[in-house]
């Protein structure tokens, strides 16, 4: 009797590489891990080689992109994200999945920080304020309710949220998938909900995006959201 086929990686335990150049890598390895992934740090073009899918995590959208650079990972990346590469990226990783950045950071002789891209969306660094403006909120977040360990099928679902010098999505186009919004803490009380409301979590295809952090918290569905998009189930 011939043996069974291989079952095929993607449907056991994708490879999903964590971009090690900056940030907090190991939390979203731990979170990817727990969501059962085989995880592996990806510091070089050629790590990117037989992966399923990447997260680019928080930190210093600055530092990852010059560092990005220098590794010789932009252009890669850029392409395999054109391809159709699932990538997620929190805070930090949000801002370089942008095709826009409203106030990029300029080097010295003026030249404005450069994004992966991939969503079309505008993003604006640093929105929520500064470290000491750092907040925690429950964002409602529908999608997760697909997802493995969801809280309750019969409440919405909602996520609890860190921000910390966190970037918010000022628009998108007509194919980004708004998957999360939260008011504004500090805002004018005469503004109207609409305007308070600022976008943090969005999808475009196979490209997802938190301005928040889940992997700090110790919430993991984002990570099984995103491995199950790289299996094709969500």
């Amino acid at each position: 009797m011939a043996a069974p086929a291989e079952q095929p990686r993607r449907l056991a335990a994708p490879r999903v590489g964590v971009l090690a150049l900056q940030g907090d890598v190991r939390e979203h390895a731990v979170a990817l891990h727990d969501g059962g992934a085989d995880v592996v740090k990806v510091r070089r073009p050629s790590e990117l080689d037989d992966l399923d899918g990447l997260v680019i995590p928080g930190g210093e959208s600055t530092a990852i992109d010059k560092l990005a650079r220098a590794f010789g990972m932009m252009d890669p990346l850029r392409e395999k994200i054109a391809q159709g590469f699932p990538v997620y990226g929190s805070c930090a990783g949000m801002i370089l999945l942008a095709d826009r950045v409203a106030d990029p950071a300029c080097d010295g002789a003026g030249r404005p920080q450069q994004t992966f891209g991939g969503i079309d969306m505008t993003v604006r660094r640093n929105a929520f304020g500064r470290q000491v403006d750092s907040f925690e909120t429950e964002v409602p977040m529908p999608i997760l309710a697909g997802v493995q360990g969801h809280s309750s099928a019969n409440e919405p679902e909602s996520v609890r949220a860190v921000f910390i010098r966190a970037p918010w999505v000022e628009s998108v186009g007509a194919g980004v998938q708004i998957l999360a919004s939260v008011n504004e803490p500090h805002h004018d009380e005469s503004a109207t909900e609409a305007e308070v409301a600022r976008i943090v979590a969005v999808r475009s295809g196979n490209l997802l995006a938190t301005s928040f952090h889940p992997e700090v918290t110790g919430e993991r569905r984002i990570h099984r959201l995103f491995i199950q998009m790289i299996r094709g189930e969500a």
